[in-house]
């Protein structure tokens, strides 16, 4: 109980420039922390969806009715269903209207389901930049506020006849603050910077993959309606 008195205290008698860094580094850490249960929500989303819908997709069903249900939700599409909506529906644009080769129609769809592919990165993406800068500057940030802190201490020793340790120790106390600080909003960012890239990676390279297995089914496609 002393103890956390004792830093409340060290805190409160720091320095304004020390006092500011301490304060960037407690909302980098907040808005961190804040990233990080969102984004483990947001990929957790997404890698249920992505396993349910390939089930669906490969249980053999009518690639139409598959695409008509998710028409008809009247919701927002996402993951593997956003890139299946996308190449699908482009698929039964370019069949209705009539007149072009099996190359033309598979180019368009795979056109449409790149641009899909390429939001859907992009939202799984999003704040991953934020915990990266968290995690590289915060520690740097947080040793400013140390030399800051210490230069401010021994600065207060020019007029002093008789210097003692006791006279800097809490000066340099509260300025080790802020490097412990900086390390404590750094250290989550980094791990979970590390942790998401990688899912997201593998997430995009699953998407990727279902564009190419959908392309090559469409493809097929595309050329028997050619020979009929």
């Amino acid at each position: 109980m002393s103890t956390d008195l004792q830093l409340w205290q060290l805190v409160l008698e720091a320095s304004l420039m020390v006092k500011a860094v301490m304060a960037i580094l407690l909302a980098s850490s907040i808005a961190s922390w804040m990233i990080i249960f969102n984004k483990r929500q947001v990929l957790s989303r997404a890698e249920k969806a992505a396993n349910v819908f390939e089930e669906r997709f490969w249980s053999g069903t009518d690639l139409t009715h598959l695409h008509s249900g998710i028409a008809s939700g009247h919701r927002l599409t996402s993951g593997m269903e956003r890139i299946f909506d996308a190449g699908f529906a482009e698929f039964t644009r370019m069949r209705q209207q009539g007149r072009m080769s099996p190359s033309a129609m598979v180019e368009g769809c795979q056109r449409a389901m790149r641009i899909a592919l390429t939001r859907e990165t992009e939202e799984l993406e999003n704040h991953l930049n934020f915990l990266a800068t968290v995690g590289s500057t915060s520690p740097y940030v947080g040793l400013f506020g140390t030399v800051w802190g210490i230069m401010t201490s021994f600065h207060q020793l020019a007029n002093v006849n008789q210097a003692t340790i006791a006279m800097v120790a809490p000066g340099i106390s509260e300025a080790l603050i802020a490097t412990a600080m900086g390390l404590f909003a750094a250290i989550p960012a980094v791990i979970a910077y590390n942790r998401y890239s990688n899912q997201v990676e593998r997430l995009e390279v699953r998407y990727d993959n279902f564009k190419e297995e959908f392309s090559s089914i469409l493809q097929r496609q595309a050329h028997a309606l050619s020979q009929e």
